[in-house]
């Protein structure tokens, strides 16, 4: 990151370092120049001092010079990785990261089944939970205390692409079941829960809501992932989920005079700022206008080259 004058902000972060690699993929499809080399690099770091080879999981952050390591770990960090990890394999053929972020599916697998499908967000150096974390901040922007409902929902969807592009449909029974659970577990728990439409941001372990506001990027996961999930089973109920929380953007959620989608809405779905000022992600919104019509095996650029 960088300072409103352009000075560098402090630390390596792996999420950040796992969204430099998605976008050198895409870079490396449409045939920028130069997006091959970003890529190898952008990989080496990765591999270097962000890949935990005997966890098969990521660390989180380092200090500026990669000199030392947080005891913090979190699994953000690891949902993204495998998002690009699997962008990664399909726009290269290195299977090895596909394998790697079965690897991480595989522990996020055990920690939902060990707490009915709700993943705890934080760990430390022995990944242990650390399910009280910020319990007296809960809005922390970086590490809200809790339970991330939209991780859950897509967890859901990564976990589908990984599992029918490594095992095919006919073999990927288990981890479709695991997706479902966590989609279902997350809509029960976040859905329209405290008098007004809308994905609450945060529950505690047990799914009582914490955080009440409704980020935009929650819905786009929903989106998406109803989508993917309506495609794989061709359950009914996912494609009126799709319907549901498409309506619920047009009344809420975009902004018609503007453009784009407002960024976060309180409980009462009127505007806030204190998380998302301004518009500053164009990510979430413009993947869930592509996704529901992609192929759900391929990462999302692999589908538009």
């Amino acid at each position: 990151g960088l300072t409103a004058s352009g000075d560098p902000l402090p630390g390596k972060a792996c999420y950040a370092h796992a969204f430099v690699i998605l976008a050198a993929t895409s870079a490396l499809l449409a045939g920028v120049e130069g997006a091959k080399e970003l890529l190898d690099d952008a990989c080496k770091v990765f591999d270097e001092y962000f890949w935990d080879e005997k966890e098969g999981l990521t660390y989180d952050n380092w200090d500026t010079g990669f000199k030392n390591l947080s005891d913090y770990r979190g699994l953000n960090a690891n949902m993204h990785t495998v998002e690009a990890f699997l962008a990664v394999a399909d726009a290269t053929g290195e299977e090895e990261y596909r394998k790697r972020a079965g690897r991480i599916i595989d522990r996020v697998a055990l920690w939902a089944r060990e707490n009915n499908y709700r993943i705890p967000e934080h760990y430390n150096e022995k990944w242990e939970y650390m399910n009280d974390l910020n319990i007296d901040n809960p809005a922390d922007p970086f590490k809200p205390y809790g339970v991330t409902p939209g991780h859950g929902i897509e967890w859901a969807r990564l976990i589908t692409q990984w599992a029918l592009s490594t095992l095919g449909k006919e073999k990927a029974g288990e981890y479709i079941d695991l997706s479902q659970n966590l989609y279902e577990r997350a809509i029960k728990d976040a859905w329209n829960v405290d008098g007004a439409k809308g994905l609450v941001y945060t529950t505690d372990l047990d799914g009582k809501p914490v955080i009440h506001d409704r980020m935009h990027w929650t819905l786009a996961e929903a989106i998406n992932t109803s989508a993917v999930l309506y495609r794989v089973t061709a359950n009914k109920q996912y494609s009126d989920d799709f319907s549901m929380f498409l309506e619920y953007l047009d009344d809420a959620v975009w902004d018609k005079e503007h453009g784009s989608w407002i960024h976060q809405l309180d409980k009462d779905n009127r505007p806030l700022d204190t998380v998302w000022p301004g518009k500053p992600d164009i990510y979430h919104a413009f993947q869930a206008m592509l996704i529901p019509y992609a192929d759900v095996e391929v990462s999302i650029a692999k589908n538009f080259v």
